[in-house]
């Protein structure tokens, strides 16, 4: 007889979309800076892919491309905790 392998244990998602999200590490306001973040990401790499045959004005809108692929980076990596004095302000 095999024996079985548990892969995962059971987790409780009777809450909805709550429990989903905790078990994946976010709140729906991180998803949503993570998704902000995806956009803008997205925008920087269709600024460097729409670049000019000019070199003057390719190096100005390719820094600009990579500054904004900057901003991205960073509303990823510490956007949740930018954004939180704006989810729990103080009364």
């Amino acid at each position: 007889m095999s024996k079985l392998t548990v892969l995962a244990k059971p987790v409780d998602l009777s809450d909805g979309f709550k429990d989903f999200f905790d078990t994946i590490g976010l709140t729906g306001g991180g998803l949503v800076t993570k998704g902000v973040a995806a956009v803008v990401a997205v925008i920087a790499v269709r600024m460097l892919l729409q670049l000019s045959n000019d070199p003057k004005i390719a190096l100005r809108r390719g820094s600009m491309a990579v500054g904004t692929l900057f901003v991205a980076v960073i509303l990823a990596l510490y956007g949740d905790t930018l954004f939180s004095t704006v989810t729990h302000a103080k009364s």
